[in-house]
């Protein structure tokens, strides 16, 4: 019987991992393992398997099926609020420029109160922003410049950035991971 999985090079294979509450660990970057970690966890026992990829790995004395889906036996409790990241930053207005809405490739970050006027870079003193925007904002505050933020720029809960990264799923998504990563979405009737 010829299956998709039995052609894939291991690499190919990445591992979803779930907390021990059966949620993934995070969502934006999805929380995935490589093979050999994932392997090394199950012979470490600190993870269960879920489901597996029909790809196995071999050794002189061993044949296993890949792990597609892992739980950790131990719940890890995360942060409450997330690093100050430029990653976490542009997560947080959704990759937009908070000015004017597009959704460019090439996002700077802003401080809303400019430095030379004593701005910090905090989590509420900054926002993306695209270069043009940017670039007209020059120094000065957004009501000197005539450029409203539609939102003020707040420090995120790291349960807001799963939410906004619930928006963006990654480019790779194997089937046995979409009861994993969207149990909680509302039915259609």
């Amino acid at each position: 019987m010829f299956h998709p999985d039995l052609m894939r090079h291991p690499d190919s294979c990445p591992t979803l991992v779930l907390n021990a509450d059966y949620t993934p660990l995070s969502y934006y970057p999805l929380s995935i393992w490589p093979w050999q970690t994932a392997v090394k966890a199950v012979f470490l026992e600190r993870v269960d398997i879920v489901a597996h990829y029909e790809r196995e790995v071999r050794s002189p004395n061993l044949t296993m099926r890949l792990p597609s889906v892992i739980a950790l036996r131990q719940f890890v409790k995360p942060s409450q609020f997330p690093a100050f990241t430029r990653f976490n930053l542009f997560l947080r207005d959704t990759f937009a420029c908070q000015y004017c809405g597009s959704h460019v490739r090439d996002l700077t970050f802003d401080h809303v109160v400019p430095r030379a006027q004593g701005g910090r870079t905090t989590w509420e003193n900054v926002v993306t922003a695209c270069a043009p925007c940017n670039l007209k904002k020059g120094g000065r505050t957004p009501k000197q410049a005539a450029m409203p933020l539609p939102i003020e720029p707040i420090r995120p809960t790291s349960w807001q950035l799963q939410e906004h990264g619930r928006r963006f799923p990654p480019n790779y998504l194997h089937e046995t991971w979409h009861d994993w990563l969207y149990w909680d979405v509302e039915l259609d009737a």
